[in-house]
This record gives C-alpha cells, sequence and structure tokens, in this order.
C-alpha cells in the first residue's frame, strides 16, 4: 500500500501503549489525551487490518497479532532512532523505561548491587525488574530483555551467550562432620540431599556428575525441595544436607569456609548463563546499555578458574 504519514506516528503511539501499560500513560508520555490515544491506534488497526488490542474497563492487553505486530515493529523504531542520532552526529540515548526478566541469582548475585551504578550513568531510563524461575513469553508480557540460566529454547528470540559456570557439588562443615564425606557419586544416595524444583517440569532436577566423557546420574534424594536457590544454599550453609549447584556465587561461601566442596573430579558440568532479547538487528538503545552493562559487571567479578568468561 502506499506509505501514509499517519502508519508510522499510529506505530510509535502503539509502541508507548505497549511499554507504558495504558493509553493514559501512553498519552502522557506522548502530549495527547487517553481518547487521542485511542482514536490514534483505532485508526492504526484500520490500516493494518488486525485487532492489536483487548480492551476493558480496567485493562488493555495485546492480542496475539498484537503481539506479533510488536514483535516486528520494535527493531524498525530501533532503527529510525539510530538513523536520527546517526544524522545529526550523536549516540541514540538509553531512555524510557525497560522491562527485565532475571533469574534470581543473578538478580541477587550480579545486578542489585550495581543498580545504582546503572541508573546513575542513564538517568533518563527507568527499570522494571520482573524476579523468577521462567522465561515466560517475553513479547506477551512486555519484556525488553531477559536473563537467565540454562539452555536456550528454540524460538524468536535473539540468545546470547554471557559465560558458563560449573555444578558443583557442596555442603557444610558442620553436615561433613556427622556423615561420611562422599568420596564418589553414588556415595551420595545415602545422604539427605537438598532438591531443586525444575520450573519447566514440577521435579526435582535430576543429579549428573561429570568426569572426562563419564557421566554418572544419581537418585538422590532429600526431605527439602526449594524452588528459590539462596534458600537452598542458606540450609546447606545450616548444615541440612548436600546441595547440587551453580558455581556462579558460591564462591564466596566457599572462601569463608562456610560451604565445602565435594566430588571436585566429578565437577565438570556447564551450566551456561543467557541474555534474551527480541530483535535480530541493532538492538534498540536501551537494550544496548543493559547487556553492555550486564557484561562489564560480569567481567569484574572474582576471577574464577572455572567460568568462561562473557562473549
Amino acid at each position: 500500500m502506499a506509505f501514509d504519514g499517519r502508519l508510522l506516528s499510529g506505530v510509535g503511539t502503539f509502541a508507548a501503549v505497549v511499554e507504558s501499560g495504558n493509553f493514559v500513560r501512553a498519552g502522557d508520555a506522548l502530549g495527547l489525551t487517553a481518547s487521542g490515544v485511542s482514536r490514534a491506534i483505532a485508526r492504526l488497526e484500520t490500516q493494518v487490518g488486525v485487532r492489536l488490542f483487548d480492551r476493558t474497563p480496567r485493562a488493555v492487553t495485546l492480542t496475539g497479532e498484537g503481539r506479533r505486530f510488536y514483535a516486528q515493529v520494535t527493531p524498525l523504531l530501533a532503527g529510525l532512532e539510530e538513523a536520527a542520532a546517526e544524522a545529526t552526529g550523536t549516540k541514540a540515548a538509553a531512555r524510557g523505561r525497560l522491562k527485565i526478566n532475571v533469574d534470581p541469582s543473578f538478580a541477587r548475585l550480579v545486578l542489585a548491587p550495581r543498580l545504582p551504578e546503572f541508573l546513575a550513568k542513564y538517568p533518563a531510563l527507568s527499570l522494571e525488574i520482573i524476579v523468577r524461575d521462567r522465561l515466560g513469553d517475553l513479547v506477551d508480557e512486555g519484556f525488553d530483555v531477559a536473563v537467565r540460566f540454562g539452555e536456550p529454547e528454540t524460538g524468536r528470540l535473539i540468545a546470547r551467550k554471557l559465560l558458563d559456570t560449573r555444578i558443583i557439588a557442596c555442603a557444610a562443615p558442620a553436615y561433613l562432620a556427622h556423615h561420611r564425606t562422599p568420596r564418589h557419586p553414588r556415595d551420595l544416595e545415602n545422604h539427605e540431599c537438598l532438591m531443586f524444583r525444575d520450573p519447566a517440569t514440577g521435579k526435582p532436577f535430576a543429579w549428573e556428575f561429570h568426569n572426562g566423557r563419564e557421566i554418572i546420574e544419581v537418585k538422590a534424594r532429600g526431605r527439602l525441595i526449594f524452588n528459590d536457590l539462596p534458600a537452598k544454599l542458606l540450609a546447606c550453609v545450616a548444615g541440612l544436607g548436600i546441595a547440587q549447584a551453580v558455581e556462579f556465587g558460591l564462591e564466596n561461601f566457599i572462601a569463608r569456609g562456610e560451604l565445602v566442596q565435594i566430588l571436585p573430579d566429578w565437577a565438570e558440568e556447564r551450566y551456561p548463563l543467557y541474555a534474551y532479547y527480541l530483535s535480530r538487528h541493532l538492538p534498540p538503545a536501551k537494550v544496548r546499555a543493559f547487556l553492555d552493562f550486564v557484561v562489564t559487571a560480569l567481567a569484574g567479578l572474582p576471577a574464577s578458574p572455572t567460568m568462561t568468561p562473557p562473549e
């Protein structure tokens, strides 16, 4: 169809509604009334031939077509911003709202302690941080970027590996003082193991131990099952059992002597940390700013010979 300047204006209004969550806040950001935003969205829906939002008196939510449309237009709007900045000889600024989906361990160990630095560097940027144990649907839930442990699922998201860390087994000195220290992975079948629930299956993760090409699966069992890694580690420090966890974040517990690594010869399994975002092209300035911040933060962690550095 012939280009209509109102289409571009409507797309900008559409993105503002998605990012702000409703017509009123989008109007405040754009200098429009809520009714003006509503009319612009109605015109856009007529132009593209699909309904983009489901509207109720209490909420405005994206339809399936709206989610797909948003995923397609986001990189285009970012490209326009970059082109305008380049034309004026400036760099596109990181501004607006950035909605982040983060793994609990990453949130507590890396993100939270460094938020003052990030916010000071980008004063025009506001953050909404959702900490949870699953990725979910970034488009459907309006996320700009996610940082998660585990192998990426196939799909439309761009996955960028940030690091690899080992899976290790550990216990508190108090636990080992009252129980025989395991010498082989099979010995764990006679120990109290602190289990961690897989959010994808609802069942506890299986325990594996890697030594070169040899892989042993252990029938680990225990009276305690967790869905929060920090809580499991605190239970381990309290001497309630043996834990298997990513080494990322355990260094301080081990350095202070609160935990002791066991079965070090069987700790060659690796677990990755990935960042996810939508655009296959140049991501928006706010997403790039956050990714750069994450890479710098990870590079500044205490050196570990078992951690593959960020790409």
